[in-house]
């Protein structure tokens, strides 16, 4: 794990597969994720997608995706450019550009992520503001449920 706070850690050794195994198996939002650091110039993550997430960019950083499990399919820039995605592969676009996962055909889906610089939580525009909210993307982003639900993550 990190030493210290993803915040300010200057070094650290990540598990990545026990960090990916942690996330929980259902989630009310879109993804879950954990920090793996957290700094202004970068930040790096684990998430885990549960659902389709439908057409949306970041404006404030690129995005890296290295697939560590699943299988699904993604398109960037363009619906046309819809094609499947595995372990092993790194998907990249730059911020402003918007994206998709459409299909999630294997499961659990995970993701290691770099963002360049910092992507804050919010950091989520969905071109139709109809499919979704950085409070139904994210678990840390969603609202406790006042009734006492389930938590999002």
């Amino acid at each position: 794990m990190a030493d210290g706070d993803p915040a300010t850690a200057r070094r650290g050794r990540f598990d990545i597969g026990a960090i990916a195994a942690a996330l929980p198996e259902s989630a009310t939002t879109m993804l879950v994720d954990t920090y793996l650091t957290d700094r202004p110039a970068a930040s790096a993550r684990v998430f885990r997608v549960y659902r389709p997430t439908p057409a949306h960019y970041h404006e404030g950083c690129d995005e890296y995706l290295y697939v560590l499990s699943g299988r699904g399919t993604f398109w960037i820039g363009e619906p046309s450019d819809e094609a499947e995605f595995g372990p092993g592969q790194l998907l990249f676009f730059e911020r402003g550009v918007v994206h998709a996962l459409p299909t999630l055909t294997e499961e659990p889906v995970v993701f290691l992520s770099v963002d360049t610089p910092r992507r804050a939580p919010t950091d989520v525009i969905f071109v139709d503001p109809a499919t979704g909210s950085p409070a139904s993307f994210m678990a840390r982003n969603a609202e406790p449920d006042p009734a006492g639900g389930p938590d999002p993550a």
